[in-house]
């Protein structure tokens, strides 16, 4: 009878370390996101102009390495250190777009500055010459206004420069925080905006008011940037056949194409497609990975209205 009870006991045994010796000795996604990170942590420039950026990613890095060292799902060690990644993408980003913005305001300055130079250098000449040839005394007298008035459309041309730069900054710093209340993240293909199937019935491409209203945030910030364009692509998960799935991506795709159309935005700045299963972005096996998976995803051109294809 004793021997009889050992067996389940050594059976389970057994199956418990054939399970521990079936975890992976690495992840691919989140050695990249580590990589990625101790790239961008080295760089002085993301240090010091996308701190709090670079901060975000280092939380979801810490995140990921958690999930990953006590041995949590794979699908949820791949959704941490693809946040991860993105966030360091985007500090890198972050940091080359403030230093851009700081390399033209020093340009203008700089013009500015030797625009001033030289019309102060004039004024004095000429002065000079008023004061050596009195019978010229009418002549150096409008050449003097000419340089005042020359001096002054200078500072005006630096005020107006000024303001040139501090419209584009609050531009940019209006459509990041656009772009971050609709949770955006940017990627090689650019800023992209993540729909989930909640905003969809269960098999259905019509969408819910919940998925309108959403909708409509994104149409209200895309009227104000008319150079940029966005392509609405579908996907689904790996449940059902290839075909009904790619015809369901599709069809959700176009579903948000229709809607932005209806609230004002121009069809030659809207493309859809669905892709069905393919490109997921978690695994198949789990609920949380299909639900991952079933997505549209509307991705933002740049200023020249491209989008890299997939």
């Amino acid at each position: 009878m004793k021997n009889r009870l050992l067996i389940p006991v050594t059976l389970i045994a057994a199956a418990v370390l054939a399970a521990c010796s079936s975890l992976p000795a690495s992840n691919s996604l989140l050695d990249q996101a580590r990589s990625d990170y101790g790239t961008a942590q080295a760089s002085p420039q993301v240090t010091s102009l996308a701190a709090g950026e670079l901060k975000q990613a280092s939380e979801s890095l810490d995140k990921a390495n958690s999930a990953w060292s006590k041995g949590e799902d794979t699908a949820l060690v791949n959704h941490l250190a693809y946040v991860a990644k993105q966030q360091t993408a985007i500090a890198q980003e972050t940091a080359k777009q403030k230093a851009a913005e700081l390399a033209v305001a020093n340009a203008s300055t700089e013009r500015d500055k030797t625009r001033l130079d030289a019309r102060t250098r004039e004024a004095d000449s000429a002065k000079r010459s008023a004061e050596i040839a009195q019978r010229d005394a009418e002549a150096s007298q409008r050449e003097a206004t000419s340089e005042r008035q020359a001096a002054n459309s200078a500072a005006l041309d630096a005020q107006a420069a000024r303001q040139q730069t501090m419209d584009a900054e609050t531009r940019a710093n209006r459509l990041e925080a656009q772009l971050k209340d609709l949770e955006a993240k940017k990627t090689e293909r650019g800023m992209v905006i993540t729909l989930g199937d909640v905003l969809f019935d269960t098999d259905h491409s019509q969408l819910k008011s919940s998925g309108l209203r959403n909708v409509q945030k994104f149409a209200d910030m895309f009227k104000e940037y008319p150079k940029r364009r966005v392509m609405i692509e579908g996907f689904t998960d790996s449940i059902g056949s290839d075909s009904h799935n790619l015809d369901l991506s599709d069809q959700r795709a176009a579903s948000v194409r229709t809607a932005l159309l209806d609230m004002g935005v121009t069809a030659e700045r809207i493309s859809s497609r669905g892709y069905g299963e393919s490109y997921p972005v978690a695994g198949n096996t789990t609920a949380a990975g299909r639900q991952l998976n079933r997505r549209v995803e509307l991705i933002v051109s740049d200023d020249s209205g491209s989008i890299p294809p997939r």
